[in-house]
């Protein structure tokens, strides 16, 4: 289920699922697009975000749109743009010079098209830029009436400068949702969507075009994998075929496509026999360029007259550096349009204005129907747990993982072996009666391991119960106060629960399935907090492993702050940092948005994941004085407060560094409760820090029995470690000596650069902050230069040795510390975007000497 139309029932794209739906917001989020470029604003990342977030509902991390589909938005809103004000340009002038500095104009709005799709690397589907595509009507001399055909139509904006000259226009286009987009906007029109390499032999014999305009895949060809370098000729080859006696063909296609090079020139002289090459020049790649690829190009223009000798082609003009020079080229030596029959001339049943096609109504949100699961309750049994008969631990760190309280036939052993420390095994949890509903079937099918399976009934076993006690809430829900006897506003806090389980525990997993178990009876909302929103697809994962939809798990980010959340049912997913956001410009914080969308009696399930991110909520002190509430904890302090009878989950393998950062698991009862001792969290911490690191495993223990901990981790028993060493060739023991040498050659010469720069002289140091900074830089220079230096070095040992180990069948996990992306995103914010595709970005170590 989800909770947008354009989503479907499974993680699909939905441009593969749903083209029509796609195509209408496309076209919706080209209308919102719309209003920049007749503004004269330039159309910029966060402007398509919020269209495209606003046409689709959602964001394209739940994969509703990805950026190539958002780019052709953009192509349509100029389409919108020439069909409304196409007419005023040419009626504001005449000079087909003064049009095309227009276009252009309008054309440098639109983004640099930096990404791309798999589909558009297939179809190779580089759309002609608008000026070009302007240009190219140009060349074909529409006359009014006549039937155009654009074989590989993409996103029309080669046929809507045929539209403006009044011809009838027939496409063919074999993408989905392209052809969909087609269909919407040039309703009325033929439609086909055949392979146009093929178009004579496929198209209806009815239609004759006596004007095909095109831009074909310059090497690609429909169901090849490998490249087709003849792509293009055959292309041409149809559409000469299928062109009317007298038409003219324009085509766009690669560079080398021309009758001089010796590859096609055979092509193109048996085409002569039935047209002539009236017009043949190369254009710079800088012209494609805001299109996603800076490949040079051509402008062909054929008549279909046949050539007084077939071997003689015109000459070429060279290579067009801007289309202001391949129109003065075109304006200077084209000849004109051969006559045609008038029989071909037919007028418009109705012309299309620029209302023709309206903005498609937004996608509502409404809830899409889901299969009913039924869950059945899980069976175990409760037996006694007996301590080790000696009654003395082993002398080792940790011990063997087992269920100690519970046995659960059927279930199956995580798969790779757990262990849990000396401490919490001297101690079992307490003997539960909660029985938690999951899906028939999941138990055998192991999706859930039985130390799994355990977190989800403890879970549930805690969450069913309160902590001892009454307490007010102010407005704020930032002060939390016992509650005197006659107070109508107090309220009982339910208990959480806390999992602290290790690297390869699936903390995940456990995640999704105590989700699962309250979803299963009926608390269909739940709240899923993380430290970054590149989780999100991690929790998807985790949903789905358990067979369910994952787009059910919607992240926040596709709601503005502000604005109401209208999911009827999902797990909505946000980060610490999204949940921060306080209100303002009279728009309500994160924290209200999910209160409201939840209800101050919800009882579902809240999961703080990696909650160590809120360790400072309640401040503390340092060695620098008392340090302020970080943001993050206190608004997750908010949450908590609001809904006192969520299902709190606090999830974390490093739960607090020290004690006081434990202010954040107010719902463990730690302290102002019957089940410690402690009235305040400040006797709390007072007491644990004076106890140390054995006060800590003591507490950790201690909540294990009442149910409320579970820790466990990898067990690393078997793990053997072997040392690869990297035997340095001749030339890298020269090269690390060259570079040795270069450091220390400026390190006997950095003493005379400060003296020069006025940092030091001969009667001392006249700066030392500055010759402090200037000797920091340096080394700290010097030691992540050699280490990228080193690393690289040992990089062929490291092939070497993964080759090796997967020829042996093992799997190879390799650490990567230091990606350098902080140093790539820095040079990247120094240039241009409409720049990344046409230089080299140099993140080597160079950088640091």
């Amino acid at each position: 289920m989800t909770n947008s139309p354009l989503a479907g029932a499974s993680a699909r794209p939905l441009a593969a699922a749903c083209p029509q739906q796609t195509a209408t917001a496309i076209i919706t989020a080209a209308h919102d697009l719309l209003g920049h470029l007749a503004a004269g604003r330039r159309i910029d990342t966060p402007a398509i975000r919020t269209a495209m977030q606003s046409a689709f509902g959602a964001s394209d991390a739940t994969g509703a749109w990805d950026w190539k589909i958002a780019y052709e938005a953009v192509e349509v809103a100029q389409l919108l743009f020439i069909r409304r004000y196409g007419p005023a340009i040419h009626a504001r002038t005449a000079d087909a010079f003064e049009r095309l500095t227009l276009v252009e104009r309008i054309a440098r709005l639109a983004p640099t098209q930096t990404r791309r799709s798999e589909e558009m690397q297939a179809y190779q589907q580089f759309s002609t830029p608008l000026g070009l595509a302007w240009v190219a009507g140009f060349a074909a001399g529409f006359l009014p009436g006549e039937l155009v055909l654009e074989p590989s139509a993409g996103t029309g904006l080669l046929a809507i400068q045929a539209e403006l000259a009044g011809c009838r226009l027939a496409m063919n286009e074999v993408a989905d949702v392209r052809a969909a987009l087609l269909g919407n906007l040039f309703a009325g029109s033929p439609l086909s969507m055949h392979d146009a390499a093929q178009i004579h032999d496929r198209l209806d014999a009815g239609v004759v075009p006596s004007c095909i305009i095109m831009n074909p895949p310059f090497s690609a060809a429909l169901n090849v994998d490998s490249r087709v370098a003849d792509a293009a000729i055959r292309h041409l080859s149809s559409a000469v075929a299928r062109l009317a006696d007298g038409g003219r063909l324009v085509a766009i296609t690669g560079a080398n496509c021309a009758p001089d090079h010796k590859a096609w020139r055979d092509g193109f002289v048996r085409m002569q026999d039935n047209a002539r090459v009236v017009f043949s020049a190369a254009i710079a790649g800088s012209v494609f360029a805001p299109h996603g690829t800076s490949v040079e190009t051509r402008l062909t223009v054929i008549d279909k007259v046949p050539a007084d000798n077939p071997a003689q082609f015109p000459a070429s003009r060279g290579m067009a550096p801007d289309l202001a020079t391949l129109l003065r080229w075109l304006a200077d030596s084209l000849p004109p349009r051969q006559p045609i029959s008038a029989s071909a001339l037919q007028p418009l049943v109705a012309a299309r204005n620029s209302q023709a096609i309206k903005a498609s109504p937004r996608p509502k949100l409404a809830t899409a129907p889901i299969p009913a699961i039924c869950g059945v309750p899980l069976d175990y049994d409760v037996i006694d747990w007996c301590p080790p008969t000696d009654g003395k631990l082993s002398e080792s760190l940790y011990e063997p993982y087992s269920l100690q309280s519970i046995r659960i036939a059927g279930a199956q052993p995580h798969p790779t072996r757990l262990v849990q420390s000396a401490a919490m095994s001297s101690v079992a949890p307490p003997k539960p009666s909660y029985r938690p509903h999951l899906p028939a079937g999941l138990v055998e099918q192991g999706l859930l391991s039985d130390a799994q399976l355990e977190s989800v009934i403890y879970a549930g076993e805690a969450h069913a119960d309160h902590l001892a006690g009454s307490w007010s809430v102010d407005a704020t829900w930032d002060r939390v106060e016992a509650a005197p006897d006659d107070c109508d506003t107090a309220v009982r806090f339910r208990k959480g629960w806390f999992l602290g389980d290790g690297t390869g525990a699936g903390k995940g997993r456990q995640v999704a399935g105590i989700v699962l178990d309250n979803w299963l009876k009926g608390r269909t909302r739940a709240v899923w907090i993380s430290k970054s929103d590149k989780l999100l697809e991690d929790a998807q994962r985790d949903w789905k492993a358990l067979g369910q939809e994952p787009l059910l798990v919607t992240p926040l980010a596709r709601f503005r702050q502000g604005t109401p959340i209208r999911l009827e049912q999902g797990i909505l997913f946000t980060t610490y940092a999204t949940l921060r956001s306080d209100a303002r410009e009279n728009r309500v914080s994160r924290v209200q948005q999910i209160v409201d969308w939840l209800g101050t009696d919800f009882d579902g399930v809240i999961v703080f994941d990696e909650s160590h991110a809120m360790q400072n909520a309640g401040g503390g002190t340092s060695k620098r004085g008392d340090c302020a509430p970080s943001q993050q904890g206190r608004a997750g302090l908010r949450l908590q407060h609001a809904l006192p009878n969520a299902r709190i989950l606090y999830i974390s393998a490093t739960g607090a560094t020290t004690v006081e950062n434990l202010a954040y698991a107010q719902r463990l009862g730690l302290w102002g409760g019957a089940d410690f001792p402690f009235d305040k969290r400040t006797d709390f911490i007072a007491a644990i820090e004076a106890g140390g690191v054995a006060a800590m495993e003591v507490l950790a223990r201690d909540l294990k029995a009442l149910g409320l901990y579970a820790a466990r981790s990898l067990s690393y028993e078997g793990v053997e470690y072997e040392l690869i060493e990297h035997q340095l060739t001749p030339d890298q023991v020269r090269i690390y000596d060259a570079y040795a040498g270069a450091f220390q050659v400026i390190h006997n010469n950095l003493d005379a650069a400060l003296e020069a720069a006025n940092v030091t002289s001969s009667e001392g140091t006249l700066n030392r902050y500055a010759k402090s900074a200037a000797r920091s830089a340096f080394e700290s220079a010097k030691q992540r230069f050699f280490n990228h230096l080193i690393t690289a070095m040992k990089t062929p040992t490291l092939i070497a040795a993964i080759d090796q180990g997967l020829a042996d069948g093992h799997a190879a996990v390799v650490q990567i510390v230091s990606t350098g992306e902080a140093l790539l995103s820095r040079r990247l914010a120094d240039i241009d975007p409409g720049e990344w595709n046409d230089v080299q970005i140099d993140i080597t170590p160079r950088e640091y000497v």
